[in-house]
């Protein structure tokens, strides 16, 4: 028997080969699974995938080099989601600390089901040393390392301690990550000398792979269930969660409300489902959700949930969905989703159940009152955007709902805005008008501070011909500015939006509401009594982007703004526009919120503030409902 072919290379450059050929397809469409690979150098990866991506070159992985590895597992989660999770991005870093500073962002990966796939270098597998530079001791369990850290936030783990373990490894890494319901963070800890170290391969292995992402329909009875439910209820309302964005299944939404007249609120992940003025889109849902949205929630006697898990601000904590025979139907194609709040479930597709669910309900339409209902609520809050949005002086410092109306201004169909945590999340799902189905990318299941800039570079990656947007305060920006750097040297052309507010404004209206009286959220100096309430400081925002080495543009007034905004979206350059608000002990200028979200109160405190704040809250706790 003739022996089948083999390539002897070392494990490093044998992953590197593999990942090279691997393609995920989708409805006839074929995309590159691993678009490139993040880098930063140490001595448990150097010697070793260093060496594999110099070697292999360009063509089989691209090189991207990152200033901070968290930061990296942003933009290639940024890069995912733009890519609709067909294509992803891997990271590599060394052992140690570089390693450890994974761990957040692969928790937002598998937190949000978005596919990023994590090379971390580990100790040696032989222990010629015990222990080496940067080796965790464990007493009672010799063959912990740091990288153990990832296992709770990865959605499949492997160490590869000999060569030919990687043949099963990179396998299931390649599957979890086409997989649209196991989807997430993939970790494979790569001893440094199992790295260099040569095996025989073979070749089969270095095949091209093509991981079908199939659509599965769900059940025919379940669907004719479902359009059941939907027939004899009187004030459906459709949930439409960030499942909608990653079948592809904005289209079939939209003939769904077409057909029905059955209005459409979204979730943080969800929006841009519908186009903003779509007559049955109602905006945001839940705690940072629009009136009419909310309002209808409360009322609802059907809720079709789509592609959503129900977070804690969709569901105002379990507040908001308060009719008392209120019934839910859910499509999702992964079923531990599905089967959330007792719901009647069509586990399968997005798009494929859909058009299922709309060709069962054929001829049918919701009753012509509560079309008009829901029509004059959207007349009514879009009035809420406009005064929102608007300035009566153009010579005045905006507020930050007025630099999100001059953005609303500026962008156009094609643009894409990218936030995940402060304030603006709230201002942003209230108000923003979505104009195209990827506009509205907001990091909104993990709301990590510092996502933005490296998130914006990972979609800009991916979507070389939108304008993208990274929308940031000072105090997320003070976390993670050093991707302006990757932008810079890579000639990635993202726009920063800085508001320099002088605070955690979010947290520091929360810390208000709950008794905390805005303790430790403004950035100020110590007053005479060692309180944070002296002058604000006097930190250069602006000057620190510039001496990163983007262009800036400073606005000083609304007028100023909108010209500053209109110039970076036309330039070449990686751009940030400065705009110094109202401090953060100020309101925003958004409608307050319509839902409420539970965030424990002291059951005992003596200042008064907790004490009023405390009765409050179980003024709402009493409307909590568990849905059985």
């Amino acid at each position: 028997m003739t022996p089948s072919p083999t390539r002897r290379l070392t494990v490093a450059q044998a992953l590197v080969e593999f990942l090279g050929r691997q393609y995920t397809e989708r409805d006839g469409r074929r995309h590159r699974l691993i678009g490139a690979c993040w880098g930063i150098f140490g001595h448990g990866n150097v010697a070793g995938l260093g060496q594999a991506l110099l070697e292999s070159g360009p063509e089989r992985m691209p090189y991207l080099q990152g200033r901070n590895e968290q930061a990296m597992v942003h933009a290639a989660v940024g890069y995912a989601r733009q890519s609709g999770r067909l294509s992803a991005q891997a990271v590599t870093t060394s052992i140690g600390p570089g390693a450890t500073n994974l761990v957040t962002g692969a928790a937002l990966a598998t937190v949000n089901r978005l596919p990023v796939l994590l090379l971390p270098g580990d100790t040696f597998a032989t222990r010629p040393a015990d222990p080496v530079l940067q080796q965790l001791e464990v007493p009672s369990a010799g063959d912990v390392s740091v990288n153990d850290c990832l296992r709770p936030v990865s959605k499949y783990f492997d160490r590869v301690t000999r060569p030919e373990a990687l043949i099963p490894a990179a396998l299931q890494a390649v599957r979890v990550l086409a997989d649209p319901v196991d989807t997430g963070a993939v970790t494979l800890a790569l001893p440094q000398d199992v790295q260099a170290e040569a095996y025989d391969w073979p070749e089969e292995f270095f095949a091209e792979r093509v991981w079908h992402v199939r659509r599965p329909a769900p059940d025919a009875d379940a669907v004719a269930e479902a359009a059941r439910a939907v027939r004899n209820a009187a004030r459906p309302l459709i949930v439409a969660g960030g499942g909608i964005h990653h079948s592809e299944a904005e289209d079939a939404l939209r003939a769904l409300a077409d057909a029905t007249g059955i209005p459409v609120a979204s979730t943080q992940a969800g929006k841009g489902s519908l186009r903003h003025d779509h007559p049955a889109d109602l905006g945001g849902i839940g705690h940072t959700g629009t009136a009419v949205a909310d309002d209808l929630a409360r009322t609802a006697d059907l809720v079709i949930g789509i592609g959503t898990r129900y977070s804690d601000f969709t569901t105002a904590s379990n507040t908001l969905f308060a009719a008392p025979d209120v019934r839910f139907v859910n499509l999702n194609i992964a079923p531990f989703d599905a089967h959330k709040m007792a719901a009647a479930t069509l586990v399968g597709d997005a798009r494929a159940g859909l058009e299922a669910l709309t060709g069962a309900l054929a001829g049918h339409r919701v009753d012509a009152a509560y079309e008009a209902e829901y029509r004059t609520g959207r007349d009514r809050w879009e009035q809420s955007v406009e005064r929102a949005f608007a300035a009566e002086d153009d010579g005045a410092r905006p507020s930050q709902t007025q630099v999100l109306g001059a953005l609303d201004g500026v962008v156009g169909d094609e643009d894409v805005i990218v936030n995940a945590a402060g304030s603006l999340p709230g201002d942003l799902h209230k108000l923003w008008r979505a104009r195209s189905p990827r506009q509205y990318h907001l990091e909104y299941g993990y709301s990590c501070m510092g996502y933005e800039i490296p998130g914006a570079i990972g979609v800009r990656l991916a979507a070389p011909d939108r304008p993208v947007w990274a929308l940031v305060g000072d105090g997320t920006y003070l976390m993670m500015p050093t991707e302006i750097v990757t932008a810079v040297q890579e000639g990635i052309n993202i726009n920063v939006v800085l508001i320099q507010n002088h605070g955690y404004a979010s947290i520091g209206g929360l810390s208000e509401q709950t008794g905390g009286e805005r303790f430790g959220t403004a950035y100020r100096f110590r007053a005479a009594d060692g309180s944070y309430t002296g002058d604000p400081l006097p930190v250069d925002l602006a000057a620190n982007a510039a001496s990163l080495g983007m262009a800036v543009i400073s606005a000083r007034t609304v007028r100023e703004l909108r010209e500053a905004l209109a110039e970076a979206r036309a330039s070449d350059l990686p751009t940030c526009v400065y705009v110094e608000t109202e401090t953060a002990d100020t309101v925003s200028g958004a409608p307050g919120a319509q839902a409420w979200w539970d965030v424990p109160v002291a059951q005992t405190a003596t200042r008064p503030a907790a004490v009023k704040a405390r009765e409050e809250y179980e003024r709402h706790t009493a409307d909590r409902r568990r849905h059985l």
